[in-house]
């Protein structure tokens, strides 16, 4: 079977940790070819099919060189036609920006040419990461999205405590925690709001964050039955690994397979193979699609191969074709 990942520069990856390294060591494992491209890689014109210039790809399985390059013969053949492939894996990190705006539309035109993509194109569209969570309002703690630099303020006179975010960010990137004195609140809502510019979301602060900020994988619809809870560390009030959280594995609570359950066949419904759940306490926070994390730290700690859960899932998603 050939596998195209679309992602970040494969130098770039720290395979200690990235869940597209596993993702693809497992694939290997199975006997897959693997290729790889980025977003700016992938081009339509009109007569031909979607294509991209692809890296034929092996692992080594050597940390400091842990890909080479396999020649493509002939070199014309590297641009290669996504229809002509099993399955396109789409794993670009964020931010969801005009260009992977941009890049989910040229992958939905190869579906229509016969591609088989994960996650589903329009489905990345359609569920952005922080404003999904609206969809299960029972499940999330008091919210308010709104360019409105009042509302935000009235949102804190009311709940004393609260997270302002970003609606672009990524790995707890322009989160800001305001507690009851009201501390720098003002400048806080100009800095995201931008006079009005620009949507803000505004959460009652979740105290349980000091537990952790847990990650709850959803595949093919089926929740994976540990989290990684991503603990902030010091002064820190974000979870996020990238933020400096240290991440522990724990089996799921009652209320995290609830929500999961719920959420996970309604998603897995329209094309979404693989979702990540951001859990704080009871209450859910994010809905990550672009490029789920956690594979190889859920694994380490627990012994569960979420990798190998993942490619089962996506062969199972060729089958049923």
């Amino acid at each position: 079977m050939k596998l195209l990942f679309v992602a970040d520069p494969l130098e770039a990856f720290n395979i200690k940790k990235d869940s597209t390294f596993a993702m693809m060591r497992e694939a290997a494992r199975r006997g897959h070819q693997l290729y790889a491209c980025e977003p700016r890689d992938l081009r339509w014109q009109q007569g031909a099919k979607v294509s991209a210039r692809v890296r034929h790809v092996e692992l080594t399985g050597d940390p400091a060189r842990w890909f080479r390059e396999i020649e493509i013969d002939p070199p014309e053949a590297a641009a290669g036609v996504l229809a002509a492939t099993d399955a396109v894996v789409m794993r670009k990190d964020p931010p969801f920006d005009a260009e992977y705006f941009y890049a989910t539309h040229l992958l939905q035109q190869a579906e229509r040419e016969g591609a088989r993509v994960f996650n589903k194109p329009a489905a990345l569209r359609d569920h952005p990461e922080k404003l999904a969570i609206l969809e299960f309002p029972q499940f999330i703690a008091p919210t308010l999205v709104t360019r409105d630099a009042a509302a935000l303020k009235a949102f804190h006179a009311e709940h004393r405590d609260v997270i302002l975010k970003p609606l672009d960010g990524m790995g707890g990137a322009g989160i800001f925690r305001v507690g009851a004195d009201g501390m720098n609140l003002g400048s806080i809502v100009e800095t995201l709001n931008q006079g009005g510019a620009t949507t803000v979301m505004v959460q009652r602060y979740v105290p349980e964050i000091v537990k952790g900020d847990k990650r709850i994988l959803v595949i093919d619809g089926v929740p994976v039955p540990y989290s990684l809870a991503r603990i902030p560390q010091g002064s820190e009030i974000r979870g996020n690994l990238a933020a400096g959280g240290k991440g522990v594995a724990q089996p799921l609570s009652e209320r995290d397979r609830e929500i999961a359950e719920h959420i996970g066949p309604i998603l897995a419904a329209r094309g979404l193979l693989l979702v990540g759940l951001d859990v704080i306490g009871d209450s859910l926070t994010e809905i990550n699609v672009t490029s789920p994390t956690c594979f190889q730290e859920i694994t380490d700690q627990t012994g569960f191969d979420v990798a190998r859960t993942f490619i089962d899932a996506v062969e199972r998603a060729l089958d049923r074709r």
